[in-house]
């Protein structure tokens, strides 16, 4: 598949503005949408597709993740600076990631441990969140500086919640690997700003 566009880098984008947005809401709410938090799991579990856009499943789908980067890109402000700083992070971690063959394999491995699970038990089972949690805690966590996420103390002392943080942080990393590859950079993100908001704003209409 072409994956050097802008679509395909605007998705990916999405992509991680989808599980930033989801993070902080399982962080301070203690709950987000189950349909949403899906798409960004299935996401890491999609390892091989057709399409950028297949890995998210459609473009309704990645649908609060348009929305939301659209809002964190208007202005001169950052809407949200806690969910900027996630996905800033993200992009941080994915840079070291990428230089270390290792951990990106133990991922791998992680990972398609994770699809077989989702095969039988559906992708929101409490075995395969506990899987793609762990992986991420035995994997990304390690790397400094660690994403230390803020909220509401008595949601993230729940297990299920951590979890779905972990796994929804790995989506990130997923999404930020694959902005990358579709040709994706910082200095594209800032001097291709107006190109990407088109861009966003086009894909919405076909929502």
């Amino acid at each position: 598949m072409s994956l050097n566009n802008t679509t395909n880098q605007t998705i990916a984008l999405a992509g991680i503005s989808q599980a930033c947005l989801l993070v902080q809401q399982l962080a301070t709410q203690g709950k987000a949408d189950d349909s949403a938090i899906e798409t960004s799991i299935a996401s890491t579990l999609r390892i091989d597709s057709d399409s950028v856009l297949d890995i998210y499943g459609g473009l309704p789908a990645i649908k609060p993740g348009l929305e939301q980067l659209q809002l964190q890109m208007t202005g001169r402000q950052i809407a949200d600076p806690e969910q900027g700083r996630y996905a800033a992070q993200l992009v941080f971690l994915e840079m070291q990631l990428s230089n270390r063959p290792e951990m990106l394999m133990t991922i791998k491995r992680g990972i398609e441990k994770a699809e077989a699970q989702s095969a039988g038990f559906g992708i929101m089972h409490e075995n395969v969140l506990v899987s793609l949690g762990d992986l991420y805690h035995n994997t990304i966590s390690t790397l400094h500086p660690r994403i230390m996420v803020n909220g509401n103390p008595e949601f993230l002392a729940s297990p299920d919640v951590v979890n779905k943080i972990r796994a929804l942080l790995l989506a990130g990393i997923r999404s930020t690997l694959l902005w990358r590859q579709c040709g994706g950079s910082r200095w594209k993100f800032l001097f291709f700003r107006k190109k990407i908001q088109d861009e966003i704003k086009f894909l919405l209409s076909q929502v």
